[in-house]
């Protein structure tokens, strides 16, 4: 199973340098691992104490920075080693101030992994969520360096728990411990022979919290809402989020106003959700405070303001429901607003327990979305209700970070 597993990553590899021929994407996955290990030996010339995170993308990453930061306050002496898998965590997060350095994680071959921890040296390494490289996993074991997976979510569907996973549930066996965001996760672990298991919650609760504390003015957005009630906030959306949202507004004129901060900014999504509502936007780099008050609907086209955006909403969307799954739920429900997403949510702790209190809604189609809203709109209890459960539901899961930091100084 190893050597299938070692040549689907070289298949894998190969199949990205010839997308990268077509895709911007892929160019800079290639690209920023180009030259990886000559940048990391100037990193790692002077030895000290080294602390590794591993984040695939932003939104591992908006999980793992509570737990980097507090480790940074708490131990000044250690240097800390910050890695992607994904170019849209790398690029948004390279510069971030709490690591000495930021880089790609190479990919997970025999090769690279023995190169990458031989060459780092760390002290304890720290796996956010998803992210098990059994290559990389198998060289720090190897080397006796602790070994830590940090909100870990698990699900009886993963490979790990099938017959053709097993020798990889035996490298999960092996790691130092795990720190899971719920009791369905520790149970299937322990079930599966694993017991150095502690249910600690999701850290991004207490990094959502301490966003929603910072006093934030934004003033053209300000200006966009001045005068209205029914401000929807989408986050992270998807071209099948959008097309459900434009109905909304075209069936509902000037009723609503949308802040719409999609998954992607790219010149041409940018105007596909122009066309989607003609004549009623404007763009949050080129708008004016003179005349987005007049606007309906305000596309942000940079990065790093959804999580601040929220607090402008009466209604919070969350994408990606229709595609691979939904996004950041917290940074919503932090500020204690109904949510509302797709059909994909079952993977996300969070959005399936605000959906049994009855301050989430997934939607499968458009018939679904009109009532959700409808209903919000039209009864101030039930929105309240919503509201006040939301805020609740986020302050009940948060010091998840205190948790494992205390954790970690004791293994």
């Amino acid at each position: 199973m190893r050597l299938l597993y070692n040549i689907s990553i070289h298949f894998y590899l190969f199949t990205m340098h010839v997308v990268a021929l077509f895709k911007p994407k892929a160019r800079l996955w290639i690209k920023g691992r180009k030259n990886l290990f000559s940048e990391l030996k100037v990193f790692t010339k002077n030895h000290r104490p080294t602390a590794w995170f591993h984040c695939a993308s932003l939104g591992e990453f908006e999980q793992g920075r509570p737990l980097i930061e507090a480790f940074r306050e708490k131990h000044p002496d250690f240097r800390i080693l910050l890695t992607f898998y994904s170019p849209s965590g790398f690029e948004v997060r390279k510069k971030y101030e709490y690591a000495d350095y930021v880089c790609y994680l190479p990919a997970d071959t025999r090769a690279n992994a023995k190169r990458f921890v031989k060459l780092v040296e760390p002290d304890l390494v720290v796996f956010v969520k998803y992210e098990y490289w059994h290559n990389f996993m198998h060289e720090i074991i190897k080397r006796n360096i602790p070994l830590f997976a940090l909100s870990a979510n698990f699900r009886p569907e993963q490979y790990f728990f099938s017959w053709y996973g097993k020798r990889f549930l035996k490298n999960l066996k092996q790691i130092t411990h795990f720190f899971v965001q719920n009791q369905n996760s520790a149970r299937l672990l322990v079930s599966n022979g694993i017991t150095q298991v502690t249910v600690t919650g999701d850290t991004r609760f207490d990094r959502v919290k301490k966003i929603a504390e910072e006093n934030v003015s934004l003033p053209l957005i300000e200006k966009f809402i001045e005068g209205h009630k029914e401000i929807i906030v989408a986050g992270s959306t998807w071209q099948a989020d959008e097309i459900l949202l434009a109905k909304l507004f075209n069936d509902n004129p000037e009723k609503y106003k949308l802040i719409i901060a999609p998954h992607e900014i790219t010149e041409i999504h940018l105007q596909s959700i122009e066309s989607l509502f003609q004549g009623a936007t404007a763009r949050y780099s080129h708008a004016r405070q003179d005349e987005v008050a007049g606007k309906q609907v305000l596309i942000i086209d940079g990065i790093g303001l959804l999580s601040k955006l929220y607090r402008y909403g009466r209604y919070a969307y969350i994408g990606g429901g229709f595609g691979v799954g939904i996004h950041n739920v917290p940074e919503a429900a932090v500020y204690g607003i109904p949510v509302i997403f797709g059909p994909n949510y079952r993977k996300f702790q969070e959005a399936v327990d605000m959906i049994g209190l009855g301050s989430a809604f997934s939607v499968n189609d458009y018939k679904e979305l009109s009532e959700v809203f409808r209903h919000l709109s039209s009864d101030q209890k039930a929105w309240q209700h919503c509201a006040d459960t939301s805020r609740e539901y986020v302050i009940k899961q948060l010091g998840a970070t205190a948790k494992v930091l205390s954790m970690l100084e004791m293994k």
